[in-house]
């Protein structure tokens, strides 16, 4: 089709007409669809080109999209207007060589947003006061979109809060102190006005909450590679406006549904519900799902019509509407719908509706709390900064195939929800609070199968760090009893190991250096972050062996040093690291190849207008530190993948909260082994993290002098994005950044990408799906002078 042919209108002459239908493949011929009053429709072409297996053509006042999907299978989606509002008049899918099926008919989007104030957490504001920054307004303003403990939702005397202070009477007088968000010795009466954050008290009039409504006539068509986004402006949902957009990919049977909408208030925070409605029990007769446990489940809306939604805590996040001869799945973007959270609980992120007798709707949405009393402060919601376009999306599946099939396919895309084997890689995550020393005493023998862990192995861990010390056991002792707890935490580490599977006893500190921080040990090293007057430096304790007591960073770095141990910080600029790495760049332990660098830790100021995951708190912060360091003889400094939560089972929702760690080392280290490969790969930056769609099996620059190649193996599920090269001088970050809409789902590629590497200091390379997963590989130097601090932290060529 010619570029500047732009309107297609109900009105077309009889040779745009014939121009229209030509594009439509013949077995996309509209079947009868239910007269309904519909509106003239015009739709904007201009930035449509034709091609097979992805089409779109007007077609008697319809606007219908036609592309292929996987297994020979071909999909039609049919969209028209009625009081201006989008109408998906058809969704249809055919098997090879079999008949059409329609899968829903007039089918209309709906979405339903609620919205409250972001507002500055203490525990960000606390690490800055103790550095002696005062709270201005700007600073305030910096740091509040990056709030961890905050819930704009929870108001001064809600169930919530009433949940949370019944919680902590249950826990006064007993137990060995709290975790996170309660015990804090105050009045149970206190509580029920929310104190995690800056500023004053909420209010019920912050809260809004706004249906969809459309009011449109128009819609508009692009091509984007082997993708079509259908665009229907007009969108209004109470504080946001924008469009409404349906996105096909040649070579899957995806549909995705965004709202794309703005605000231009200040300091929304904000969830959604969004799917369809609509549906058919004459096409589709029933909803099916797995339960947390596993186990199926079906809804046949038979009981009476539902007043609400009706949350479903679906395995996988997945429910699917069956019909006779086909199902249509629907399920969030599998990461970047997901705000950190403390816990990995199944909220029920996907929904039902009875709306009428054989009527019904399917969908998507975040619930408005937490659950578990101990975290309902912690409930952050999405940011969305004054005129970002917010992506609220939903995809839909349609297979030709059964409920189950459809499901099986779905999961395709994250790989069952498992970290999938890599060949001469291992998998690796660190951080998780669990009590583990506590309760694995608790159950009576430090034998018995853990259930947290038992969880993560299931998803295709290798290699599990723990963070006990963290709000339990004896933590800040400097004697006997912090010593009995490692000598138990070491062995129930060591008995919860297995072939292909270690647990390693490590700990978050957090003392001396500033921020909340990691540290990572080749072996079991007895140590105390407690250094009483007189206490040697080392000594050697009767069953203990060496004992190191540290009272400054000077001591920590020492006995860094002398053990082979590194670190990082956790959370990077958000919680208790809040203004760090930044406060501490000129700090000798900082430059210091001890120090590996800042946890990759997404989700902690949502945006869902942003392309890359933890852009400025982690990519930026890295790229920052070494711009800074290039030249001075040190390593790189990394992004590692972490996870900090609390206690989880089998049950959780673990996989997309997870983004893991694929180091290249040829063999788990064992039980009885010492951690030095996972280390030294660390170290090495032999690494790449994925949040598990998009695996890299080999990366490198290829080349000598200026004329270098970027190379990478890559594999992925959903549509890819893009792919980017992200490079420096030192001084400013430059980045060429390639699509790669064009390349077919569930791909692999070889990437050869030119670089000059002329007055370059370091190079990164990273990929980006149509979902907003990713991955991508640690920086590596190209123009800098090879050095290292070793033990004794002195540079060496």
């Amino acid at each position: 089709m010619s570029m500047n042919k732009t309107i297609l209108s109900a009105g077309l002459t009889a040779a745009a007409a014939a121009l229209a239908m030509a594009l439509v493949l013949p077995s996309s011929r509209l079947s009868p669809i239910p007269a309904l009053l519909a509106d003239s429709t015009s739709c904007n072409l201009s930035q449509y080109k034709a091609a097979q297996g992805l089409t779109a053509a007007m077609e008697q006042n319809l606007l219908v999209v036609s592309w292929s999907g996987q297994n020979g299978a071909d999909l039609r989606a049919q969209y028209g207007v009625d009081n201006g509002q989008p109408i998906l008049r058809e969704l249809a899918i055919k098997k090879a060589g079999g008949a059409w099926t329609t899968l829903g008919r007039n089918l209309t989007p709906e979405y339903h947003v609620v919205s409250g104030v972001r507002r500055m957490a203490l525990d960000q504001a606390n690490p800055l006061r103790a550095a002696g920054i005062e709270l201005t307004e700007e600073v305030i303003n910096k740091n509040r979109w990056y709030a961890f403990w905050d819930a704009p939702l929870v108001m001064p005397g809600s169930q919530e809060l009433q949940d949370e202070a019944a919680w902590q009477r249950s826990r006064q007088g007993g137990g060995n102190g709290a975790g996170r968000g309660g015990g804090r010795g105050q009045d149970p009466q206190a509580v029920l006005q929310p104190n995690r954050t800056v500023g004053a008290q909420r209010t019920p009039s912050e809260i809004r909450r706004a249906d969809s409504s459309f009011h449109t006539t128009t819609c508009s068509v692009k091509t984007d590679g082997a993708s079509l986004i259908v665009t229907f402006p007009g969108l209004s949902m109470g504080i946001f406006s924008g469009d409404l957009q349906f996105t096909v990919y040649k070579g899957t049977n995806l549909l995705r549904m965004d709202a794309a909408a703005k605000t231009s208030e200040q300091w929304v925070a904000y969830k959604y519900d969004a799917g369809l409605k609509g549906f058919s029990t004459d096409l589709t007769a029933r909803v099916t799902w797995r339960d947390t446990g596993g186990h199926p489940q079906a809804h046949q809306f038979g009981g009476v019509v539902n007043q609400t939604l009706s949350r479903v805590k679906a395995q996988n996040r997945l429910i699917v509407a069956e019909s006779s001869g086909g199902a249509l799945a629907a399920f969030p973007p599998p990461h970047t719908f997901f705000f950190t959270r403390e816990k990995d609980t199944n909220l029920g992120y996907v929904w039902y509706r009875k709306d009428a007798e054989g009527r019904f709707a399917i969908g998507v949405g975040m619930p408005e709390r937490e659950e578990d009393p101990q975290y309902v402060q912690n409930f952050a919601l999405y940011n969305a900064p004054p005129g970002t376009v917010q992506k609220m999306g939903v995809y839909f599946y349609a297979s030709p195939d059964a409920g189950e099939p459809a499901r099986q396919a779905v999961l395709a895309f994250t790989h069952g929800d498992t970290f999938k084997p890599v060949a001469g890689y291992k998998t690796f995550v660190n951080h998780f609070h669990l009590d583990f020393t506590g309760r694995q005493r608790a159950s009576g023998s430090l034998d018995t199968p853990f259930q947290d862990l038992i969880a993560m192995k299931s998803l295709g861990l290798n290699v599990i760090g723990l963070s006990d010390f963290h709000f339990e056991l004896h933590a800040n002792d400097a004697g006997a009893l912090r010593l009995a707890d490692q000598k138990d935490y070491f062995e129930a580490s060591r008995r919860a190991s297995d072939k292909d599977f270690l647990v390693v006893p490590w700990e978050e500190p957090s003392a001396f250096f500033g921020g909340h921080y990691n540290i990572i040990w080749p072996r079991d090293v007895y140590w105390s972050k407690v250094r009483q007057p007189g206490q040697p430096f080392v000594e050697e304790v009767p069953g203990y062996g060496k004992v190191y007591h540290t009272g400054s960073a000077e001591d920590v770095q020492k006995m860094m040093d002398a053990e082979g141990a590194y670190w990082y910080h956790a959370h990077p600029r958000t919680k208790s690291t809040t203004g760090y790495p930044d406060l501490i760049w000129d700090k000798p332990y900082v430059k210091n190849d001890r120090y590996l660098g800042v946890a990759f830790k997404p989700g902690m100021g949502q945006d869902n207008s942003e392309v890359r995951m933890c852009d400025w708190r982690c990519f930026d912060a890295i790229d920052t530190m070494n711009n800074m360091y290039a030249g001075q003889g040190l390593r790189p400094k990394y992004a590692i993948a972490d996870i900090d939560t609390y206690k989880k089972g089998p049950e959780d929702d673990l996989y997309a909260n997870f983004p893991v760690n694929y180091l290249k080392i040829d063999r788990t280290p064992g039980p009885e082994d010492d951690y030095s490969p996972t280390l030294k790969a660390l170290r090495d930056g032999n690494f790449f993290v994925t949040t598990g769609e998009i695996l890299i099996r080999n990366y490198g620059v290829a080349g000598t002098g200026n004329q270098r190649t970027v190379t990478a193996d890559v594999d992925w599920t959903f549509p890819l994005n893009f792919v980017e090269v992200v490079w420096s001088d030192g001084r400013k970050i430059d980045r060429q950044t390639i699509s790669a809409t064009d390349l077919a789902p569930f791909g692999t590629k070889h990437f050869a990408i030119p670089f000059d590497a002329s007055g370059k200091a370091w190079v990164r390379f990273a990929v980006w799906d149509s979902a907003g997963n990713g991955a991508f590989v640690q920086p590596v130097w190209v123009n800098a002078t090879r050095a290292t601090t070793d033990e004794d932290g002195q540079k060496k060529k």
